[in-house]
């Protein structure tokens, strides 16, 4: 039976964007209601408890959408709330860090992964646990990469940048000299950087989180018969800080996938 209840979405800003991008162009006719916790973003540099608190207010608003899912569209939150999420709200909870393990631990030829994320993500070990439980085998080595988030934010994502490229050998030469076979791109900024980590470090495997979400989310719901069968798709995107710069940020990270306007809510 079709469900053409929203998909909800969240993320302590912008990142997420990648997520229903992916989304987007996997699952078209499916709604969206997006929220990017602008206010209080990034995620990645503060405490367990400060995140959690965050995230549960992020989710308390999805779920006025009564949604048939919701996503969590970043590494950290995922990492560090998923399990808080779940024991409150009865609704199926999708996160990038359990898929995205998976892969990795499925695909790496040598079992040597390496976990590129934020400070937050990286201290929880999430990926660690994740990935030990299907390669219990394989080495992880996790870097953070506190740089990357406000490179891309700026727009610093593009081929010949000397500047992110500088940035991204000082974070990967280290994981290549372990020789690392797996790349895992933790945090939802980083697909952007995709094309340029190939360029730099041809044949590495590496595995967006972003797209592994939308993989994983697809096939489920249409396992369980819960996809959007109606023509068209409404998608709504909210912010707790400056709309219209998420506006034109949102134009960056998701191209042509960006349709609809942003609106400012105040969860406080």
């Amino acid at each position: 039976m079709a469900d053409n209840r929203y998909i909800g979405v969240f993320d302590s800003g912008i990142g997420g964007l990648t997520v229903v991008k992916a989304i987007v162009e996997s699952m078209p006719r499916e709604d969206i209601v997006y929220f990017g916790d602008t206010a209080h973003v990034p995620y990645g540099t503060r405490s367990p408890r400060q995140v959690t608190e965050y995230v549960l207010s992020d989710v308390e608003f999805i779920y006025g959408f009564r949604p048939k899912a919701i996503v969590i569209a970043c590494n950290t939150a995922d990492s560090i709330a998923r399990e808080k999420i779940e024991e409150l709200y009865d609704v199926p909870v999708f996160g990038v860090v359990e898929p995205t393990s998976k892969k990795a631990a499925l695909s790496t030829e040598n079992g040597k992964i390496g976990v590129i994320a934020t400070n937050a993500t990286i201290n929880s070990k999430a990926y660690e646990k994740a990935i030990a439980k299907y390669n219990a085998d394989a080495e992880v080595f996790g870097v953070a990469c506190p740089l990357l988030v406000p490179l891309v934010e700026n727009g610093r994502f593009h081929k010949g940048d000397i500047v992110v490229e500088t940035v991204l050998r000082e974070y990967l030469d280290p994981l290549t000299e372990k020789g690392i076979d797996t790349l895992i791109l933790g945090c939802t900024h980083y697909p952007l950087l995709q094309d340029i980590i190939s360029e730099l470090y041809p044949g590495l495997n590496i595995i967006s989180s972003s797209v592994v979400l939308a993989e994983t989310l697809k096939e489920t719901l249409k396992e369980q018969n819960r996809t959007n069968e109606e023509e068209g798709s409404i998608r709504k995107y909210f912010v707790s800080d400056d709309a219209d710069s998420f506006a034109t940020q949102a134009k960056i990270f998701m191209g042509d996938a960006f349709d609809g306007s942003v609106e400012h809510v105040n969860l406080d």
